[in-house]
């Protein structure tokens, strides 16, 4: 064969050969396209959490009142189980303090898949803590964060003993004192009772902080698609007082 025979049947060859790649890379792209479409347009696992930020809201307090009231709901844990495998959609996140005496899934008579919650003693947000609140609403769509302190708070209690005595903790416990001092601090200048007021304001120093996280919390707030508020648990009612809504 000569060169230009040759070189012409290449020519024929590599278009095709071409068309062949070009044609298999739409295909994965639409096949692609596909899955996603399929992920975006699938129901929620449980389409009551679907909730404005007021409505959120308001349906967390109404479990709060049940609990209090001693007439939780029966829950179908095993359909939930079900239900949940393939997913979730929270209706509300709630960072609480790790105290035993503090339970937000019974506090506010909720089920599973209903409530994403991050515990820590102290209730602050750390780093990893605002990453959990970004994942829950930018991926899950909760509407609704609550910052949840409570009456007699051993980690607020601690950290206002190690400002006084001017004497850290031991091991790691001081991670926890720099991250509630502030609050402490501004505590100790005010009236009153200075571990009722340093909870208090720990829970809004708090919320402040995840209302002004860049860029997805503080985003999400600015749209109208979250809200972000304070409680305090009362542990002998078990009544959840609402602070720090605006």
């Amino acid at each position: 064969m000569c060169d230009r025979c040759s070189e012409s049947a290449q020519d024929r060859i590599a278009p095709s050969r071409r068309s062949a790649m070009l044609l298999a890379a739409s295909a994965l792209s639409l096949a692609f396209a596909g899955r996603v479409l399929a992920k975006e347009t699938r129901a929620p696992p449980k389409p009551q959490n679907v909730l404005s930020p007021d409505a959120a809201l308001k349906r967390l307090m109404a479990g709060n009142a049940r609990y209090v009231d001693g007439v939780s709901r029966r829950h179908d844990f095993k359909h939930e189980r079900e239900v949940l495998v393939g997913g979730q959609n929270p209706f509300a996140a709630v960072l609480s303090c790790a105290d035993s005496r503090i339970a937000p899934e019974y506090a506010f008579d909720t089920g599973r898949g209903d409530l994403f919650v991050c515990r820590v003693a102290g209730n602050f947000a750390g780093v990893e803590t605002i990453a959990s609140m970004e994942y829950t609403v930018a991926v899950l769509g909760s509407p609704l964060i609550l910052v949840l302190g409570h009456d007699n708070c051993g980690a607020v209690d601690a950290t206002l003993k190690a400002l006084k005595d001017n004497k850290p903790p031991p091991g790691h416990i001081p991670s926890l004192v720099d991250a509630i001092a502030p609050a402490a601090k501004a505590a100790m200048q005010q009236g009153g009772d200075v571990l009722d007021n340093a909870i208090r304001q720990n829970v809004i120093d708090n919320v402040a902080t995840l209302k002004s996280a860049a860029p997805i919390l503080n985003a999400a707030v600015d749209q109208g698609k979250l809200k972000i508020v304070g409680g305090i648990y009362r542990l002998t009612t078990g009544t959840v007082d609402l602070i720090a809504q605006g």
